[in-house]
C-alpha cells in the first residue's frame, strides 16, 4: 500500500486545518494529487476558511481512503499556498487540470509537504483474518446496492 496508490484511488480527501485561536476545521476537497509519496496538492476552488487558516498555521492532516476496500491513509505535514506568482504554478496546475477542467475555478494550490503518515484500515481487517481487499470491495457494492 502506498499514498500515492490510494490517493489516485480515492474520490474525496479530507483537509483538516487549525485556526489562529487553534479551533480546528475539516473540509472535504475533491481535486487533489499525490506526487510520490512525499507531496499532496490540493485545489483550493472554494475554501476560505482553510485558506485562513493555513496563513495561520500551515500544520495540516489529511485523510483519504478508497471506499470500497476501506483503505488509504491519513498524512501529516507542512503547507504552502501555491498561487499563480508562485514558480511552481503552472507545473501544479496542469497536474491538477489532469482531474478537472477550467470549469473548476482554482484559486490556489495548497502544497502538502508530507513529514507523517499511517494506513487507515478498516477494523474487519484485523478482526477477521479472512478479510481482503476484495471481500471488502463485495461487502460495500452490496451493502450500497451499487455497481462498479
Amino acid at each position: 500500500m502506498n499514498i500515492k496508490e490510494y490517493a489516485d484511488k480515492s474520490v474525496l480527501c479530507w483537509l483538516a486545518t487549525v485556526d489562529a485561536d487553534l479551533m480546528p476545521n475539516v473540509s472535504p476537497k475533491e481535486i487533489f494529487i499525490a506526487l510520490g509519496d512525499n507531496k499532496l496538492l490540493i485545489a483550493n476552488v472554494a475554501s476560505p476558511i482553510s485558506e485562513k487558516n493555513i496563513r495561520a498555521n500551515n500544520k495540516v492532516c489529511v485523510s483519504f481512503i478508497e471506499v470500497f476496500e476501506q483503505r488509504g491513509f491519513k498524512v501529516k505535514g507542512m503547507v504552502r499556498v501555491i498561487d499563480a506568482k508562485s514558480p511552481e504554478w503552472t507545473g501544479y496546475l496542469a497536474e491538477l487540470r489532469k482531474l478537472a477542467d477550467e470549469r473548476y475555478p482554482i484559486k490556489n494550490i495548497f502544497e502538502v509537504n508530507i513529514e507523517s503518515s499511517v494506513s487507515i484500515i478498516a477494523p474487519s481487517y484485523f478482526l477477521f483474518s479472512e478479510t481482503t481487499p476484495e471481500s471488502q470491495v463485495e461487502g460495500a457494492l452490496s451493502a450500497y446496492k451499487v455497481s462498479r
